[in-house]
């Protein structure tokens, strides 16, 4: 019988879901924060070992797989095993022993021992071989990992499925967390922490063990700085590094190392900062030549090779290729920062610390592994000293022992008669029944019962240690002494002091060659070289435009720029790219982001802001200025000034003035006046008024300004008045039509 379909309700006849009414707050507490904490705690934070969770289970799979004193084992194998304690895929995994290995060059001292290829740290395109293809083994280093691992020296704690168990901690025999780097991003906070030379931190460790009250700035004198495994320069700041010390956050400032090969005429890149790439530097230095900011590159290259690193910049001759270094530290990667977030976890709680409080929480943890370490042993000599008491009362009649044995008619019986004859207890009958007869011998016994003295001189030795935290932690200086004997190499990266670098100017980066500035009054600027100029006479304008400034300069020289609105632009010559005459150039307004509606006024160049140089303003009311060009010069590197001169009156014309020269100024009235630039007062501030020079009828003003009065003028003697201010002269027949030619 066919079943029947079912017809869905109409919408305002079905019952909605509950709808539960639950704040946001709750939602992030019971849904959001558990996911929050088991990414810090199990995922990204590193803890006080300095191991990450992912590598701690990797490095305590290959310990229980033998790989400790075994050969070596496929890295796919290890992955795999790995699945028991670290359930994500075997990809992951893979990626986490690669960065331990000796091979890729993260560490200072490398965890495992690798052959085959396994990229490098300096490279991003130079990946790992699958790990079907590569094999490892723990290096020897990592006997300081594990020691005491086997005596109870950390908690053991389920795996995830119950199946095994894994160490929460590795009790590491040295403050790994400053000897490994290691980098992690949670959710909400993040970690990163360079490297420290081993024997620097051992002998830090060691002055902290000595004197708790060891301060940042003493520890600062024996941990000199970080030690990365790439080398490099670090550029050492006192102040900053001490500041990095006592609160764990801060950054370093590393740069590659270079040699110079004359005959060849190359800088040899042999060290790179840690932080950085090859490829990062290569893509960098190809957009700096691609866009001819690095003139003095001829080419580069990458020549990684089985002696290690090297990247190849090949330059032209006489080049100084100390600047040309400095340049490329500043605008590469080749100078880059580490900056460095000190956050761990502390008792699974994360926590930012600095140098000092980092190895004091170390200690604490060292000195309960190494206490833990000392239990077990002294408990394991305890045993052995009870058992050897039972042997003691077994000398004093051996053949009693013999016949209890021969005559218990039940194996059962043997112990309980022996512990009845002897007055022992089972563990101690049990150890006297196992010996084999050929040891039921006087001297065997005797020699036996000697250990009983020793063992109670170690243990009482070891009770000693255990009880007092002075003894631990003379033990434990012991033990730094001798890692740092058997493992501490000399630093890798070099410290170089703020001083020691060369102190080179915008300038410097700056090629130097000879230019002519010109702006039109529309705005448009061209920097024309003066091979290029000799030969172009003729510069493009658009139709009615016009050229109201022209000035030889360098290549380095700066450039102001007048607005219409008293406001002056800053910039440098090497800001704008060469032109040619036939090109209409840069417009400026565009260019510097004038203000809207804002127009360009002049333009002079300026070498050095010198007192007895004048930019000279006429306004449109008649009155003029002379402003010293130093008072445009500042202190800070800024782009535009306000209040450049004064806005009472709109300006009519401005001008540069080296030495006094004539200016002619025409008014709407017919009317023309020549004075003397020298006759016009000089006003130290920028926003003086000046004083009147031409007198103008109501309603009038300048419209025009020339400094060439012969190139506008038949006759400009005509106008020449001595006595300011004055009403000007009536231009002349001839004047008059050459004016409205002329005029601008």
């Amino acid at each position: 019988m066919p079943r029947k379909k079912k017809t869905a309700l109409p919408a305002e006849e079905q019952t909605p879901a509950e709808i539960l009414d639950q704040p946001i707050t709750e939602t992030i507490e019971t849904n959001y924060m558990p996911y929050v904490m088991t990414v810090i705690v199990s995922r990204a934070i590193p803890a006080i070992d300095g191991f990450k969770p992912a590598h701690r289970k990797l490095l305590y799979t290959m310990y229980t797989h033998g790989l400790m004193t075994g050969g070596y084992v496929k890295c796919a194998t290890i992955t795999g095993d790995m699945m028991h304690l670290n359930p994500h895929s075997t990809d992951a995994n893979y990626d986490t022993l690669v960065r331990l290995t000796r091979d890729y060059g993260a560490l200072l001292h490398p965890l495992i021992d690798s052959k085959g290829s396994f990229g490098k740290h300096y490279s991003s395109d130079m990946k790992p071989s699958a790990a079907r293809y590569t094999d490892a083994r723990l290096e020897k280093f990592c006997a300081e990992v594990f020691r005491g691992i086997d005596k109870n020296a950390v908690d053991m704690v389920p795996n995830y499925d119950n199946t095994t168990t894994e160490p929460t901690l590795l009790p590491t025999a040295f403050p790994n967390v400053l000897v490994s780097p290691n980098m992690g991003i949670a959710v909400g906070m993040a970690s990163n922490i360079c490297s420290f030379n081993l024997a620097e931190v051992c002998d830090g460790t060691t002055a902290i063990l000595k004197n708790p009250n060891t301060t940042a700035e003493k520890l600062l004198d024996i941990i000199k700085a970080p030690d990365f495994s790439e080398g490099a320069q670090l550029i050492y700041d006192r102040d900053q590094m001490l500041a990095i010390y006592k609160t764990g956050v801060g950054s370093v400032r590393l740069r590659a190392k270079y040699r110079f090969d004359e005959k060849e005429n190359c800088i040899e890149i042999y060290e790179i900062p840690y932080s950085t790439t090859i490829e990062q530097i290569l893509k960098k230095l190809t957009e700096l030549l691609k866009d001819g900011k690095i003139r003095e590159v001829t080419d580069f290259r990458d020549e990684i090779g089985l002696s290690g690193f090297k990247l190849a910049i090949d330059v032209k001759r006489g080049t100084d290729v100390t600047k040309l270094m400095e340049k490329l530290y500043r605008q590469t990667p080749l100078e880059d920062s580490f900056k460095c977030n000190f956050n761990l976890l502390i008792d699974g709680a994360p926590r930012q610390l600095g140098i000092v409080e980092i190895l004091k929480e170390w200690i604490k943890f060292r000195i309960g592994c190494y206490r833990r370490e000392l239990i077990y042993d002294c408990e394991r000599k305890e045993e052995k000293l009870h058992l050897l008491l039972g042997l003691g009362k077994i000398l004093l009649d051996i053949d009693r022992a013999i016949k209890i044995v021969r005559e218990t008619e039940q194996e059962s019986m043997v112990v309980p008669n022996l512990m009845e004859g002897f007055k022992i207890d089972e563990t101690q009958a049990e150890y006297i029944a196992d010996i084999k007869l050929r040891y039921l011998n006087r001297e065997y016994i005797i020699n036996r019962i000697r250990e009983i003295e020793s063992l109670r001189a170690e243990i009482a030795e070891m009770r000693a240690i255990i009880e007092d935290e002075l003894k631990l932690k003379s033990e434990i200086i012991k033990q730094l002494a001798e890692i740092k004997k058997k493992y501490g190499q000399p630093r890798r990266t070099e410290i170089i002091h703020v001083g020691e670098i060369s102190t080179v100017t915008e300038d410097d980066f700056v090629e130097n060659y000879s230019v002519k500035a010109v702006l039109s009054r529309e705005g448009y600027f061209k920097k024309i070289t003066t091979q290029s100029w000799r030969g172009n006479d003729e510069q493009k304008l658009k139709d009615g435009d016009s050229i109201i400034a022209c000035h030889d300069a360098e290549n380095v020289d700066e450039v102001l720029f007048f607005s219409d609105k008293a406001q002056v632009y800053k910039a440098r010559m090497s800001d704008f790219e060469q032109s040619k005459a036939s090109s209409l150039g840069d417009y400026i307004p565009s260019k510097l982001n004038f203000d809207e509606g804002e127009g360009t006024l002049y333009m002079c160049t300026v070498k050095e802001y010198r007192e007895d140089v004048n930019v000279v303003f006429i306004f449109e009311n008649g009155k003029g200025v002379r402003v010293p060009l130093s008072a445009y010069e500042t202190k800070t590197n800024r782009r535009r000034l306000t209040n450049a001169y004064s806005s009472a009156s709109p300006a009519a014309a401005a001008f540069i003035e080296y030495e006094p020269f004539d200016i002619i100024m025409y008014s709407d009235g017919g009317r023309a006046l020549v004075i003397s630039t020298e006759n016009i007062p000089v006003k130290s501030t920028r926003t003086s008024q000046g004083v009147q020079l031409f007198t103008l009828k109501q309603g009038q003003r300048i419209v025009s300004v020339k400094s060439d009065p012969a190139s506008v003028s038949e006759n400009p003697a005509r106008y020449r008045k001595n006595k300011l201010p004055s009403t000007g002269v009536t231009l002349s027949d001839a004047d008059s039509g050459t004016a409205q030619l002329k005029l601008l």
